[in-house]
This record gives C-alpha cells, structure tokens and sequence, in this order.
C-alpha cells in the first residue's frame, strides 16, 4: 500500500512538472509572439489585393487617310520613334504643292505693292500738277472775264451817246459770255483736278496700308501662306505615325486599306518597362501609411521566389467607390458599412523590372514597411 502511494506522488510530480513546462512554454511562446508583433510585424501592412498598371499610349493619327502601310503586330516590341502605320500621303502632298505655290504667289503679291507704291506716288504728284495748273486757269479765266465785264460796261454807256457802234456792242456781249464760259470751265477743272488728286492719294494710301511696316518676310499675306504651307508640311510628316515611347504593341485595331478619321485609335503602346502597382488597402491599414516608405512586391507570375522592392508614390484622392460609375448612397435610409479601400501607387525597382518583367493586369501582393522613411 506505502508502495502504491509513492508511484501515485511519483506520477503526480511528473505530471506537475510537465504541467509546468508547458503552462511556462506557453507564456514564452506567447511573449515572443508579442514582441514579435509589437516590435516588427505591427509596422508592416500587407494585401493581395494588388494589380500591375502602367500609363498606356494610345496610338491616333492626326490627319485622315487611307491606311497604306502597318508594320507592327501585337505583342510586338517597338522603341520610340519606330514607324507603326503610314497613311497614304498622296493629298497631303498635294496639299503641300498648293500651300507652296500659294506662299509664292503672296510673295510676289507683296512685291507687287511695294512697286506700286512708286508708281501711285508719281501719279499723286502729277495730280497735285495738275491741280496747280487748273488753279492758274482759273485765275486767268478770272482775269479775262473781270476784263470782259469791264469792257462790256464801257460800251453799254457809250452806247446812248452813240460812240459806240452796234457791231462793237455785240463783240463786246460776245467777248463777256466767253470769258464767263471759260472761268465755268475753269472752276469745273480744278474741282476735277481737286478730286483726281484725292482719288490718287487715297490709292496710295490704301496700298501703304498693305505694306505699311511689313514690306517683306514679315507681311502679314506672306506670314499667312507661309504658315498654311508649314501646316501642309507638318500634315505630311503625319502620314507616318511612330510610336511615342519604348514598349509593346497591344489593342491592335488598324488594318491595311482602312480609311481611317483624326481621332480614330489604332493601337496602343504598353511601356512595360515603366510598370507600377496599384495596391488598394483596407482603411484601416492606412494609419501609418506614407508616401516614401518601401514595399517588398511579390507576382503571382513568379511566386514568393522573385521580390520587387519598391516605394510608394501616393495614395489616391478617393476610395474606388467613390469613383464608380453609381457611387454609394450612403445617405439612403437601408445603408450597410462596407469597409472601404484605397489604391496606392507602388514604383518599382526599373533594374528588377528589367530582369524580370511584368505585364499589365497581373496580380501582385504587397507589403509595407511603415518604419521606413516618408516623404
């Protein structure tokens, strides 16, 4: 019996004892896990809820026409500057042949009036002549008729004393109506020569008004033709439309023979190699969330093997409902809470990019590092 009871106690303090390790494994477990959270895994945020983006180049023509040639096909890669489409340029070199014939023209237009301008002055001259001349006939056609009336008076009062005859009389009348005649005539021509002469001037100026300050290269008709030919130029060069920035053709929708309008898309330019993450957050997770800090980003494309370190750029104005096509209407009567996410904008690291390249629209995960530097 004395036996049984010390294998009992024996049994009890064993079990005591591992009743003890594992109450203090437990406290140290959990300890370590609390300042394993406190001191490192609480200043780290994490989502799976993250997206591969990037600004694509939508590629338009900037002229009409027919599509002559394409050169590339999607999937392919392009570098800046390539030839992605050309248009047919047969208008556009027709329309390059009369802006060109027009600039001429203007220019010998232009010279034309400078020309004229000597050749208005001389006649402005002439007419001032001329009006100077009809004021001296003016003035003798004065003279003779004053000495007409004054010969005519004498001999009306000589007539009643008879010393004069009727023969003489009528000369006389005769002399008097032709003076008056010539001095009507007279008036009529330095009004008319008065008149020419304003005409004259006013021809001058108004050909003045063309070149006035701009007799050359800077007259405005020149700047005009010269300007429409520059555009028929730059309409031109359009016909062949290149691609604006390395990266891969993608939504090719242009075909041989299309008659294609301004505007119209034909393709786009994907710049794989400037890729970031858009990494959309609880709300709750943002708290200490800067621009600046650095996130580790796995793809699902590579697995947890290929790590990206990148920064963050910024967070969005706004959560995504807020700019959905129907945004919530929190103020109607049946509203639920919906925790709330916002996109963040992740820059990756252009080296690791380039070594292991990403496409738009692969899901990504992303974890913050909150300890690390903000802007």
């Amino acid at each position: 019996m004395t036996q049984d009871n010390s294998t009992d106690q024996t049994l009890k303090q064993r079990r005591n004892k591992r009743l003890l390790a594992l109450g203090g494994g437990v406290v140290v477990v959990a300890a370590a896990a609390t300042a394993y959270w406190t001191l490192y895994a609480s200043h780290f945020v994490s989502t799976d809820n993250a997206y591969a983006a990037v600004e694509v180049a939508q590629v338009t023509p900037a002229i009409g026409g027919t599509v002559a040639e394409v050169k590339v096909k999607d999937t392919q890669a392009v570098k800046q500057g390539d030839v992605l489409v050309t248009i047919d340029p047969t208008d556009a070199k027709l329309a390059l042949a009369q802006a060109e014939a027009e600039l001429g023209r203007a220019v010998r237009r232009v010279r034309a009036y400078v020309a004229n301008d000597g050749g208005l002055a001389a006649q402005v001259s002439a007419r001032v002549a001329e009006e100077k001349r009809a004021e001296a006939q003016l003035s003798a056609a004065q003279a003779d008729f004053e000495r007409a009336q004054i010969d005519l008076k004498r001999r009306q009062a000589l007539l009643a004393s008879g010393s004069v005859s009727g023969d003489e009389l009528t000369k006389a009348q005769n002399a008097h109506a032709a003076a008056q005649a010539n001095l009507a005539s007279a008036k009529a021509a330095i009004v008319q020569a008065s008149a020419n002469r304003v005409a004259a001037q006013g021809a001058r100026e108004a050909n003045a008004a063309l070149i006035d300050q701009a007799q050359g290269d800077s007259n405005p008709e020149i700047l005009l033709a010269r300007a429409k030919r520059d555009q028929a130029k730059i309409d031109l060069e359009r016909t062949v439309i290149r691609a604006p920035m390395d990266g891969v053709v993608a939504k090719r929708q242009v075909q041989l023979g299309q008659r294609v309008p301004a505007g119209a898309p034909l393709l786009s330019v994907v710049p794989v190699q400037d890729i970031y993450v858009n990494a959309n957050f609880k709300e709750g997770q943002l708290q200490k969330v800067r621009p600046g800090q650095t996130a580790t980003v796995t793809s699902d494309l590579y697995g947890s093997s290929v790590s990206y370190h990148g920064v963050v750029e910024g967070l969005a104005g706004g959560s995504g409902s807020a700019f959905a096509a129907i945004p919530a209407q929190n103020a109607t009567g049946n509203w639920i809470k919906v925790v709330q996410r916002l996109p963040l904008r992740i820059r990756l690291d252009a080296e690791e990019l380039a070594t292991h390249p990403l496409k738009v629209g692969l899901s990504m995960t992303v974890k913050i590092d909150t300890r690390s530097g903000a802007q």
